[in-house]
């Protein structure tokens, strides 16, 4: 195993104490935990935003907090959900009294820790409200989940609930926009390499030099079918055609091109090429389109492309100020 790292069981603490060295002016650390949040949280009288997971996934989460974006975020152990009393101590640190809204990515853990968490922060007169993202068209179920993964297409929740959250809405409104993000939008990924969790020394799983997986999901379960290695117009074409099927994009999109950690830009950018092509060709018109890394898998080589079909409503919330670090605009 080959990582810049110190000690493989502090690697968490190590990366917060890190984002923060990075960010001193805008993020701070909630003592005792693992929870990064705003620097002026809690912002009074705003609803505030809290996601989180299992690290491992970076920029995802602590790149989306900041002013138009989340207000905190819960770092689990690396692909390990947060405990509970963590998700707990992250929405008592940004409750300005307007409530919490929790973004989940539909993961057994996740979703039980959080709604745990939720049941803590109710007990206690906080008001809270959550959305399940489930983006990932690959799989119904897998070993990590009940129903579709969430995967890229969460960052879209992020910034469009964030912006609405950030003008001043209630928290049915933040839910309201939330879900119609979760509802209109859709993701599909693939490997063409795996990746190593440092406390496990070993990669999580196997790829011939010559094969590739579509559909794999973020933490390296089983995707769709294991195939000899396509071209970027190939790979581009199979991901498009699946979420097309999937759901009627008949309307203005916005494309989420996003890299799993070890795939050059070069690389996302000639299958971003391909896409809207693909789109174009099918009467789709691309509002916006972001290419990078957005929820990476540690080092695996791969991608993920993500549609989200648009209105009004989430254009203008699309184009609002973000003051997140990984997502400034």
């Amino acid at each position: 195993m080959k990582k810049i790292i110190n000690n493989p069981e502090q690697v968490v603490q190590d990366m917060v104490e890190g984002i923060i060295a990075a960010n001193p002016n805008t993020l701070k650390q909630v003592p005792g935990t693992f929870v990064i949040a705003r620097k002026d949280a809690p912002v009074d009288g705003k609803v505030a935003l809290v996601s989180g997971g299992g690290s491992g996934h970076e920029p995802a989460h602590a790149g989306y907090i900041g002013k138009g974006m989340l207000d905190a975020a819960v770092c689990g152990e690396v692909f390990t959900s947060p405990t509970p009393d963590q998700v707990f101590e992250a929405i008592k640190a940004v409750d300005g009294g307007a409530g919490v809204f929790l973004i989940i990515k539909n993961y057994t853990g996740d979703v039980l820790n959080f709604e745990m968490a939720a049941e803590l922060a109710e007990a206690e007169g906080i008001k809270v409200e959550k959305v399940i993202v489930n983006d990932d068209v690959a799989v119904e179920d897998s070993s990590f989940t009940t129903g579709r993964r969430g995967i890229a297409g969460t960052i879209f929740v992020h910034k469009l609930a964030g912006a609405k959250a950030e003008s001043g809405a209630n928290i049915e409104e933040v839910k309201a926009v939330a879900d119609k993000v979760v509802a209109n939008v859709r993701s599909m990924g693939m490997a063409l390499t795996p990746c190593t969790v440092p406390a496990a020394g070993k990669p999580s799983f196997e790829l011939a030099d010559d094969e590739m997986e579509i559909g794999m999901g973020i933490h390296g379960e089983p995707g769709i079918n294991r195939s000899p290695i396509a071209t970027a117009d190939e790979i581009a074409t199979t991901l498009i055609e699946k979420i097309l099927e999937d759901y009627n994009f008949s309307s203005e999109v916005a494309v989420l091109v996003n890299g799993l950690g070890a795939t050059p830009e070069m690389e996302l950018y000639i299958l971003n090429k391909k896409v809207h092509e693909l789109l174009a060709e099918k009467g789709i018109s691309v509002y916006k389109t972001f290419v990078g890394e957005y929820m990476t898998s540690l080092e695996m080589a791969g991608c993920s492309v993500s549609l989200l079909k648009l209105d009004d409503e989430l254009k203008e919330l699309l184009d609002a100020e973000s003051l997140a670090p990984a997502f400034r605009m």
